[in-house]
């Protein structure tokens, strides 16, 4: 058996490159120059490693969306969706999305009022067409197909989306529109 001498000693084979696969990101924000920190947090994905190309919608502003439901009381959310072609994996990807919001000062602690007003939200709404019920990574994301702040700007960047597990984006979004 011969050795490949073009690597050293003890260093593993070299992997195949994972395959390129274009993840859904939600972004949100309610607090601060939402504008600024939507447009900041998009270029920030277009320099995440493994990152071939980020596709953002336009930004739509929406009622803010709590336990309770929607609160005109609070301050409205500006959201937008970017398709993201990436070779990181799933879960890279997620944590990678969790320290562009720390740096945009979202705060994932116990205090954390959940659907609380923030800063940046970035949720990872599909993978390609993975499903995961795993703690910390559900794909898709679980409450996705009921939000028209996240099918209307995704359908605005890709017209022939599909929610894996739940349908074309489009009848979703129609579906939401009628109440059924």
């Amino acid at each position: 058996m011969s050795r490949d001498l073009t690597r050293p000693l003890g260093d593993p084979p070299a992997r195949a490159p994972r395959a390129t696969v274009t993840a859904v990101v939600a972004l949100g924000a309610n607090l601060g120059d939402r504008h600024e920190t939507i447009s900041a947090a998009v270029d920030e994905l277009r320099r995440l490693p493994l990152v071939d190309d980020v596709v953002a919608s336009t930004p739509i502003e929406s009622v803010a969306l709590t336990l309770d439901g929607p609160d005109e009381s609070e301050p409205a959310y500006l959201n937008a969706v970017a398709l993201v072609r990436t070779r990181l994996a799933p879960s890279v990807l997620l944590g990678m999305l969790h320290a562009i919001e720390a740096r945009h000062g979202r705060v994932r602690a116990p205090q954390d009022v959940r659907w609380g007003a923030r800063t940046l939200d970035l949720d990872l709404i599909a993978y390609g067409d993975v499903t995961s019920d795993e703690a910390g990574l559900t794909l898709p994301h679980p409450r996705a197909a009921e939000r028209d702040f996240v099918l209307a700007p995704w359908l605005e960047v890709d017209a022939d989306a599909v929610l894996p597990g739940r349908g074309r984006v489009a009848d979703l979004l129609r579906d939401l529109g009628s109440g059924s």
